[in-house]
Formats: C-alpha cells, sequence, structure tokens
C-alpha cells in the first residue's frame, strides 16, 4: 500500500467486510487492526488533521498584533488493492482557505521494487519539501519562501510517473509527465506543452523506509540517513503571457543527515533552488479568472536556498520527547533584485512521531521593500 495513505493509516477495512457488517448489524473497526480478504484486495481509510493558533505582528486588522485559530489542514486518506500489483489511491484535503479538493487520485502498477508506475494525480518528482509535505516536516510552516514549483493544489499535478528502487534500495529515480503551468486562455501554454518532472536520490547508509518515493524530514532516529538527491523539472512555454512567453527550468538539490546517538538524534537538512524563466515575468495567479487550483501565474526567476538542525532529546517527558529545531531560508528574486529570508525557531514534543506531535514556531520574514513580520505558531498535528 502506498506509503502516504499506510503510513497514516490506522483503521483497514475490507468491502467484503462492510458488506458482512450491514448483515450482521454491527461490525466495529479497530485501531491499528488489519484487515485481508484474500488475494492481497484491501481497501484502507485514515485520517489527518493540522489545527493551530498565530499570532502574527500587524496581522489584525487595525494593525495591532494578530490572534487567529485556524484549522490548517484536514485530510482524508483513502487506499485501495486488488492484488499486490494492482491499487489505487484517493485523498481528498480541506486546507487552511477552506477549498476541499482532490488531493491525490491515481492508479499505481506496482511490478517490482525496481520500476512502478504511476498514473493519475500525483504529487510530481520535486524536492524534499514537497515529497514531505507539511505532515512530514520537522518544522510546522512549510518552506514556501524557497520551495516554489507548480502545481495544481498542494504541489499536486495530473500525469504519470514510473519510478523504482535500485543498488539495494539506495537509489531512488522517479521520471514523470505531467499537465504543466498556464493552461488558460491568454497565458503562455496555449500549445498544452507537457511539464517533464525527474528526480535522483542516493542513500549513503541506511536506505529511507519503504516505498521512498515520499520522503520525510526525519525518521526520529529509526534509521541512519544520509541522502543527496538531484531534481529538476522543464517545460517549453511554462511562464509568461500570451504576447510574451518563456521556457520555464527549476531544479534543486537537497541533503537529509540524520544519526541516531546515545544522547539523542540530530538531523541536519540542506538544499539549494534555482527558477529559469528565460527572463519573463510570469502572470499573477488567478489570470484569465483561473481557480485558485488551476497552477496558472506565480513562477519567479531566482534562487535560493534553506538550511536547518534539530535534535531528539533522548528520553520522555511525561507523553513524548522533544525536539528543538532551527531553520534559515533566503530567496533571491533576480527580475526585482529583491531578496527576501526567513528564520524558524521552535520546539515539537513528538509523541508518536508524524501521527501526534504538538509545535511551537517562532517565525520572522524580512526582505527588500515589504514589511518585516513575525509570528507565533502553536500546533497540533494527528493522523490516525
Amino acid at each position: 500500500m502506498n506509503k502516504n495513505v499506510r503510513r497514516a493509516i490506522k483503521y483497514q477495512l475490507g468491502a467484503s467486510v462492510t458488506a458482512a457488517a450491514l448483515i450482521a448489524g454491527a461490525m466495529p473497526a479497530y485501531a491499528g487492526a488489519t484487515i485481508n480478504f484474500g488475494d492481497g484486495e484491501s481497501i484502507s481509510v485514515g485520517l489527518g488533521l493540522r489545527t493551530s493558533f498565530t499570532s502574527q505582528s500587524n496581522g489584525a486588522p487595525d494593525g495591532s498584533r494578530s490572534a487567529d485559530f485556524s484549522l490548517d489542514s484536514v485530510r482524508l486518506y483513502i487506499g485501495a488493492s486488488l492484488n499486490d500489483y494492482i491499487k489505487a489511491t484517493f485523498n481528498t484535503e480541506r486546507d487552511g482557505d477552506g477549498t476541499i479538493d482532490v488531493l491525490d487520485g491515481y492508479a499505481q502498477f506496482e511490478f517490482m521494487p525496481e520500476f512502478n508506475v504511476w498514473v493519475g494525480r500525483m504529487l510530481p518528482p520535486s524536492d524534499r519539501a514537497n515529497l514531505d509535505g507539511p505532515y512530514y516536516l520537522n518544522n510546522w510552516l512549510y518552506p514556501g519562501l524557497v520551495s516554489q514549483y507548480p502545481a495544481k493544489f498542494a504541489g499536486r499535478d495530473d500525469g504519470a510517473t514510473i519510478w523504482g528502487k535500485l543498488l539495494d534500495k539506495k537509489l531512488v529515480y522517479s521520471a514523470g509527465i505531467f499537465e504543466g503551468h498556464n493552461r488558460v486562455a491568454g497565458a503562455s501554454n496555449h500549445g498544452d506543452d507537457p511539464l517533464f518532472a525527474g528526480r535522483v536520490a542516493y542513500n549513503f547508509l541506511d536506505p529511507e523506509p519503504d516505498p521512498a518515493y515520499y520522503t520525510s524530514s526525519t525518521y526520529y532516529g529509526s534509521v541512519d540517513v544520509l541522502t543527496l538527491a538531484f531534481a529538476v523539472q522543464y517545460e517549453e512555454n511554462g511562464v509568461g503571457s500570451a504576447a510574451r512567453r518563456g521556457d520555464y527550468t527549476g531544479w534543486n538539490m537537497d541533503l537529509l543527515f540524520e544519526k541516531k546517538l546515545s544522547f539523542g538524534v540530530i538531523t541536519l537538512e540542506g538544499a539549494y533552488y534555482n527558477y529559469d524563466t528565460g527572463g519573463v515575468f510570469d502572470v499573477a495567479p488567478g489570470f484569465g479568472g483561473a481557480s485558485g487550483t488551476a497552477n496558472v501565474g506565480g513562477i519567479t526567476q531566482g534562487d535560493g536556498y534553506l538550511i536547518g538542525a534539530d535534535y531528539l532529546i533522548p528520553g520522555k517527558v511525561g507523553w513524548g520527547q522533544f525536539q528543538p529545531f532551527f531553520r534559515y531560508q533566503d530567496f533571491n528574486n533576480d527580475l526585482l533584485h529583491a531578496d527576501a529570508h526567513q528564520y524558524d525557531l521552535g520546539v515539537n514534543y513528538v509523541i508518536s512521531g508524524h501521527n501526534a506531535r504538538v509545535s511551537i514556531d517562532y517565525s520572522k520574514n524580512q526582505g527588500d521593500g515589504v514589511p518585516d513580520f513575525d509570528r507565533i505558531i502553536a500546533g497540533i498535528q494527528l493522523q490516525f
């Protein structure tokens, strides 16, 4: 079963079991139960939730400090398996803006660890942050200052990907073709040119947990990781307007090091990003009446980087362990000659890995030509 579903799931239900429950009158599903009903057939359901309180400088309508509660994300995970080789994933999300949409929806033809084919809506090959998603980062906030690959919704696009694991699962490759950017009247992509994406990652220590297409920025010491990866995306006529079009190329390198030691778990992360539009300004998001999930506008030419560090303190305090974290992002807009950066400093209280975690994050943003602001965020993340 797909990792994005399986790692979040505590309930596994079979279609035949559901039918039997209707006949019998009541058959409750129990957390953590695994129900198989023959020849690899199954259906599974899970839930993810992130909610937070934010206090931001100059964030209130009257210019004072804001105080806002937010339901950042609610996700419903559904996975199905016809047999060991044919599977499917369907996930939905209600995001912080109140938008409800299909998160993932793809068929999975998983012939062997070395070669798999996924077709539908999914995360394209990209950087570790995007393949983590917000639920598997080691910070509360997504690093959106530097991780700027185009997407329909929550990093996803419609298309097809081939991927696999080689060399004792230490080399993970993926390559795909997708709908791409700016497919709307008046924007650059009148010819429906697709977006091509690829990623190669090599793990010098332990292989990252299966299936390894999806990633995490911390495994809380369950494996020792030293993974170096390169990702690239390209789309002809991917940016700009119909009158002035540019080809889009985005690429990045990312590195994750995590080591379990006698005095805790140390995690170090870094990434470099480069986005090239051929000197063309992209149209604004929403151009031509496009919806917020239409993958239109907003690509910026420039380069950026992030560095981060985390330390999981050994020994439980109450239910969980404390994990202080730090992250710095910097992005330089080439066309506007403007630089922006963001600091994040905080602590996670880790109760059950990524399935139960409380976070406190102090974040400060600064940049050329824009007001500085800071935020204090208290967040709770649960997955079942």
